[in-house]
């Protein structure tokens, strides 16, 4: 009884590995010799204990497990865009004195560039004064001062202030001391303008010396200039115009040589330039003369297509000393002497 009791339990024993897995070849090369299986004494083992350890494997992994791991992943977050603010805000230039009706814009510049707002706001302190539109052009209406203020939509922090003085409406009436004319503080000689015979003032010093800085600055853009004529006396401008009258006749020497009396020359404030030649307009001299004169208080006196106006014809190397002021005005508003003042050019 006791061998066949041993028997039925390794009977027993080989049919729970099957039923966990093993192959009949691995329960075989694992199931103990005959022999070893007599040797087994009558200890006392269950058919649950002999089980469950022979089913023992490696730690159960769910499916539910497994798909909460892989739901655990998180994903991934792209990183916030940086708005770049304002930080500073300069103008070209900070002040500017303006006729009535005139008009000036300043340029603005805000840092860095790559702000993601450069909307510029801007408002005037008085509107009596000055006025200025939503792109900061300013325009003088009344005589007096105020600030036009520019202000960063982006950055409240950020802002300049600009300084307006609004000159008084020009003086249009011609007024007249020891025979010479004055308009608007500015001396006018033209062919309706002349001066006195006795008028020798020579070359006018602040003229000369604007001058001579704007050579300067000329050469160093490589341009070379110098005076071909400056001040000359009524004496000189006789012999001159009557030399082109005698070889031109009048009417040709009208149009390019004023009469005694009637010359810009005897100012002291006129100068001729390099070349009184025709050539002369197609030179870099001229070109940079045209372009940048004005800073220096020079006008061209005598331009293209205004000789009904002036009654010259055009001479690219007359320039007449006006001060800078006046000259930046003429300069920008495109007119002539004659046409900014409000007189006219003509011989009675």
């Amino acid at each position: 009884m006791k061998r066949i009791h041993i028997l039925l339990i390794a009977v027993i024993t080989a049919a729970d590995l099957t039923a966990c897995g093993v192959d009949g070849a691995s329960a075989a090369e694992t199931e103990p010799a005959h022999s070893e299986m007599l040797a087994v004494t009558e200890t006392e083992t269950t058919y649950e204990t002999e089980t469950e350890t022979a089913c023992r494997t490696e730690p159960e992994t769910t499916y539910e497990t497994e798909t909460e791991a892989a739901s655990q992943t998180e994903p991934e977050i792209e990183p916030e865009t940086e708005i770049i603010h304002v930080e500073s805000l300069t103008l070209s230039a900070y002040e500017a004195t303006l006729a009535i009706g005139e008009s000036f814009m300043p340029i603005v510049t805000m840092a860095p560039a790559d702000a993601a707002d450069l909307t510029e706001i801007w408002w005037s302190s008085d509107a009596a004064v000055a006025v200025v539109d939503i792109y900061g052009n300013i325009t003088a209406v009344g005589e007096g001062e105020c600030t036009v203020t520019v202000l960063s939509a982006d950055n409240k922090d950020v802002f300049a202030v600009f300084n307006v003085t609004v000159s008084p409406p020009p003086e249009t009436e011609p007024k007249t001391v020891a025979g010479v004319t004055y308009i608007d503080g500015i001396l006018v000689v033209n062919k309706s303008y002349p001066l006195p015979e006795d008028y020798n003032p020579g070359e006018d010093p602040e003229a000369s010396a604007a001058l001579y800085a704007m050579f300067a600055a000329a050469a160093e853009d490589g341009c070379n200039m110098y005076v071909v004529s400056g001040f000359r006396s009524y004496e000189t401008q006789a012999w001159l115009y009557n030399s082109y009258v005698q070889r031109d006749g009048i009417a040709a020497a009208d149009r390019y040589s004023a009469r005694p009396g009637y010359s810009e020359h005897q100012t002291g404030l006129a100068f001729d330039i390099n070349d009184t030649s025709d050539l002369f307009a197609s030179t870099r001299e001229a070109r940079w003369l045209a372009e940048n004169a004005y800073k220096y208080g020079f006008i061209l006196r005598y331009p293209e297509g205004k000789e009904h106006i002036t009654g010259y014809m055009f001479e690219p190397w007359h320039y007449r000393y006006v001060g800078i002021e006046n000259a930046r005005r003429i300069y920008e508003s495109g007119l002539t002497i004659e046409e900014y003042l409000g007189i006219t050019s003509s011989y009675s």
